[in-house]
């Protein structure tokens, strides 16, 4: 027998690993040169010249635009990841996957930037010519486009980059005149007047998707209307209290509501406080769970009033107030009118005094209350467009309620002074409340009547296309519930709330840079006339075809109305309208210039998914339900899939003041797009996301734990051939195993992706890989990877590890482009080779085996009982290595016992030699206890010589022809 000190050194005759790919990544370096790659074998046009040959059937997400105005943010690269991973996952699952991006180039936010470079220079917009203007906007968005497009392109996202979508661009701005056209035609537009939410800042009108909520300090009021008449008695001289936090608007009241449901009561003070602005005898009517509330902010302590009696819905009905400023001198009688009292289900008892001052000018509530009524002629006219007081408003003309900065102005002190001077005030406060402010200016914003154009939601439309209901709002409320799938299911029930409950859209807005509405109004006639829009489909036409040759600017050149209206009607009996377009028309009519009219749209115009943030249920998955319903009948999606938003570690909203804002860019630079998209794989993202470098370490650490794995398998396939390959018939049971769980995967993965899953994908992948692969699999066949010779064992463990590269790197090449990338070229480097070229692998039904994967659990959970038995002995300092043992292991279970002596135990448990045995578990022996009965285990060392090429502790080593190794060995060697 040869003693280990003149034993040969047998490294190179060991098949050990053979690979150029490197454990440290460098992909901040390295995935430029892969973009640069797939830009020049043109891998996009190829999977769609792929897509024709084999007549795929098409599958679709449409790219909501984001504004060509900044810089990414961290928003934008979830955003496009999952959008990503969405298109080029279902290509590989065979679809034609198309994917256009796109960019939204009109509206307020661009207009807004080039309104701040003329501030800058001490310019003033009204004097530049309008299509100047507008030009300057269409250059500014052409400079972001270019931009954002190389960052996008930056994160790996691939698409059809050369030829994107703009709104901006002459058919899509046709295409949107032509959509609005089709409301204008169908009788959905018409003009009204009536409270939207305005902005001073902008003096614009804005959606409710452009209005965000912050905390705002407002002045509080509680304001005394005296009754004049509809009632006796008791009630005669009493005077009904309001409370609002909007004092601006009392100069606007026209009556005071009140709810039938709520109690209410007749009070008298009988004390008073020595500064009060109440007396001894007056008397309110106030809801009685608000009462005392009220009275005490009027300073009044308790007992200083009394309830004298009820006072019935009825009663309130046949009461008519008047306008705190009634009668006041210099007021030239603006105030004296009557003041009705109304019924309203708005009017709660939960705050204030349970009777609310209505100005349908300046509420939404308060303006249906008057619809209802039919009393539009009594809305009021009082506030401009910078939210001033208008000339013909006694006391107050011209001063505003907030400034051009946003900031408060004196409109309300200088009411509430009126309102103390007249006696119409019982008690004042401030309160910190949540209001609505311009998601672009940060400021906040009143409701303000003005005079608007608006789609009608509920007008019955006779078009041909009720299939889904007979107006927009019926066709949009079928189209959620019949026609699309909610991703997460939360979707269906926020967005049909919104339209189930919202208004008419109103789609104009007062700005110069988007889409007019190309439309013209017949002098002299009022909006109710059935002549006041012209309706003519000829002039459409020649609009639509100017927009065509030399885009929307067209509209704003001198005699473009006398060109398109003549010989058609008189242009001098029509004026031109110049407002343009909700810019939530434009993006929301993408469909049409996109999905319907570009070869790489859609055969039936509708896409299979639109994916954005949660915040665009009220935003584009909105707008786009409403415009398509008005325009095609339904819905122009299928799948609606929504993400959360991003916030820091500790859960806090990222902002630029708290220091926490984390950019794309720098990600990217630190450890590399693919980190970046694996935090995106890896996180939930239909809830709020958290991403800082604690979490960007742990996903660095997913990252190196699976690029090992990946790494073992191309060291193992080096020198692979079909020659190699083993029919799965022929394969152990250990290989077999690994194809039944490879199936399991493979299923779990396709069904993940259909469902926009990628967490669940890569947690099973990545467990599979680092599990079931590196941890169990790899861990056993290293021996027979690295010491066999050419045996069937080697060749089925090297077939498999081929099955499961072209799995791995397929599964995970929509999430880690790079990389998976990477991993192929280490394989076939030949020019034109791509993962992203090829398909998920077809995974035949065979090689599920439920009877075979029932007995492997058994198996394994008795594995895990030895390596935890020799994790102690190594713990310990006993061993140093599994292979110096040779435990016993008592198996009670007979048909476990059976199983195990089926295969090669020791080789599973990495020891030298083992011996199973059903004798009763004796005391000393290892246990599991509580996780696995039945099992122990007592060790023992291996007896005989180590193998010096194997390692292994045999009694046969050194009795063969080469020198100390063992027959195994000694065979390999030849």
């Amino acid at each position: 027998m040869c003693s280990e000190t003149t034993t040969p050194d047998y490294k190179d005759t060991l098949n050990l690993p053979k690979t150029d790919f490197p454990m440290r990544a460098g992909l901040p370096n390295r995935e430029p040169g892969w973009l640069d790659r797939w830009a020049r074998i043109g891998i996009y046009d190829r999977l769609r010249e792929k897509g024709k040959a084999e007549a795929r059937p098409p599958f679709v997400l449409h790219d909501g635009p984001p504004y060509a105005n900044g810089h990414l943010h961290i928003g934008h690269a979830l955003n496009k990841t999952i959008k990503d991973i969405i298109t080029r996952s279902h290509q590989m699952m065979g679809f034609d996957a198309r994917y256009v991006p796109g960019w939204d180039c009109h509206g307020l936010p661009i207009e807004w930037k080039i309104e701040e470079q003329y501030r800058a220079r001490g310019r003033n917009k009204d004097d530049v010519p309008v299509v100047d203007f507008r030009q300057e906007c269409r250059a500014f968005a052409e400079e972001w486009v270019g931009i954002q497009r190389e960052e996008f392109k930056r994160l790996g996202v691939y698409g059809n980059w050369d030829d994107p979508y703009l709104t901006m661009n002459f058919h899509a701005e046709a295409v949107i005149a032509e959509e609005f056209m089709k409301f204008l035609m169908n009788g959905t537009l018409y003009q009204g007047s009536k409270p939207v939410m305005w902005s001073p800042v902008e003096k614009t009108a804005l959606a409710e998707a452009e209005i965000e909520y912050h905390d705002h300090k407002s002045h509080t009021i509680w304001v005394p209307f005296r009754v004049v008449s509809g009632a006796g008695g008791d009630l005669a001289a009493a005077r009904v209290v309001i409370w609002t936090t909007t004092p601006w608007t009392i100069p606007s009241n026209k009556a005071v509501a009140y709810n039938p449901k709520i109690a209410y009561g007749l009070y008298e003070i009988t004390g008073t406080p020595e500064e009060s602005w109440v007396s001894v005898g007056d008397r309110y009517l106030l809801a009685d769970a608000l009462a005392g509330d009220t009275l005490t902010k009027a300073r009044l302590e308790a007992g200083q009033w009394t309830r004298l009696r009820d006072v019935s819905a009825g009663e309130l009905a046949e009461l008519t107030l008047a306008h705190p400023f009634a009668g006041l001198e210099g007021a030239n009688g603006f105030w004296d009118y009557d003041v009705p009292m109304i019924d309203g289900d708005h009017v709660t008892d939960d705050a204030g005094t349970g009777f609310v001052h209505t100005a349908p000018s300046h509420g939404a509530d308060d303006y249906e209350c008057f619809v209802r009524r039919n009393w539009i002629d009594r809305m009021t006219h009082n506030v401009g467009e910078e939210s001033e007081f208008l000339p013909h408003v006694p006391f107050f003309a011209g001063l505003q309620v907030f400034d051009q900065k946003g900031k408060e102005g004196k409109a309300n002190t200088a009411v509430i002074d009126k309102l103390v001077e007249a006696g119409g005030i019982i008690a004042r406060g401030r309160i910190t409340h949540s209001y609505p402010h311009s998601w672009r200016s940060k400021a906040p914003v009143i409701f303000r009547n003005t005079p608007q154009w608006f789609a009608a939601v509920d007008r019955k439309l006779d078009d041909g296309m009720g299939t889904y209901g007979d107006t927009i709002r019926e066709r949009a409320l079928t189209s959620i519930d019949k026609l699309v799938k909610w991703t997460p299911p939360s979707g269906r029930n926020r967005l049909y709330s919104m339209i189930e409950h919202r208004p008419d859209w109103v789609l104009s807005r007062q700005r110069a840079w988007g889409v007019p509405l190309t439309c013209f109004t017949k002098k002299g006639a009022l909006p109710t006339d059935p002549d006041f829009l012209l309706k003519n489909a000829e002039v459409n036409a020649r609009i639509s075809a100017a927009f065509e040759e030399k885009g929307a600017d067209v509209w704003y050149e001198d005699g473009f109305k006398d060109r398109v209206l003549g010989n058609v009607v008189n242009p001098d009996d029509y004026e031109q309208v110049f407002d343009v377009l909700d810019v939530w028309f434009d993006s929301g009519s993408t469909h049409a210039f996109v999905l319907r009219d570009r070869e790489d749209g859609t055969p039936d115009g509708i896409a299979d998914v639109y994916l954005e943030g949660t915040d665009q249920h009220r935003g584009w998955f909105h707008s786009s339900l409403l415009q398509a319903c008005g325009t095609r009948g339904r819905a122009p999606y299928r799948n609606v899939v929504t993400h959360g938003f991003t916030l820091d570690e500790k859960g806090m909203k990222m902002s630029k003041s708290l220091g926490n804002t984390i950019l794309p860019e720098q990600i990217v630079k630190q450890y590399g797009a693919d980190i970046l998209r694996l935090w995106v794989a890896q996180t939930d993202y239909t809830a709020d996301q958290r991403i800082g470098p604690e979490i960007l370490k742990g996903v660095a650490d997913s990252y190196r734990r699976l690029r090992n794995t990946m790494r073992f398998m191309l060291g193992s396939l080096s020198d692979f051939t079909e020659a190699d390959r083993v029919e799965y018939a022929e394969m152990p049971e250990l290989e077999r195993w690994v194809l039944h769980r490879l199936s399991e995967i493979d299923q779990e993965v396709r069904s993940g992706y259909e469902r926009f899953d990628f967490s669940g994908v890569w947690q099973v992948v990545f467990n599979f890989a680092t599990v079931d692969l590196s941890a169990f699999y790899f861990d056993i066949r290293k021996d027979a990877l690295y010491c066999d010779g050419d045996t069937a064992r080697r060749r089925a463990a090297r077939t498999v590890l081929d099955i499961l590269f072209h799995r791995l790197t397929t599964w995970l090449a929509p999430i880690l482009v790079f990389t998976m990338e990477e991993v192929w070229l280490e394989r076939f480097p030949e020019e034109g080779s791509s993962v992203h070229l090829v398909d998920f692998p077809k995974t035949p039904e065979s090689w599920l085996d439920g009877g075979l994967a029932a007995k492997w659990a058994g198996i394994r959970k008795v594995r895990r009982v030895v390596t935890a038995a020799l994790e102690v002995q190594r713990r310990d300092k006993v061993i140093g290595a599994s292979l110096e043992a040779a435990p016993v292991v008592h198996v009670e279970d007979e048909a476990v016992l059976e199983a195990l002596k089926t295969v090669a135990f020791d080789d599973l448990c990495i020891t030298s030699q083992i011996t199973l045995t059903g004798d009763p578990v004796p005391m000393e022996a290892f246990r599991l206890a509580g996780e696995i009965e039945g099992v122990g285990v007592v060790f023992e060392k291996a007896e005989g010589e180590k193998c010096g090429r194997c390692w292994k502790i045999l009694p046969d080593v050194g009795s063969h022809a080469h020198p100390g190794v063992c027959a195994r060995c000694d065979a390999a060697l030849g």
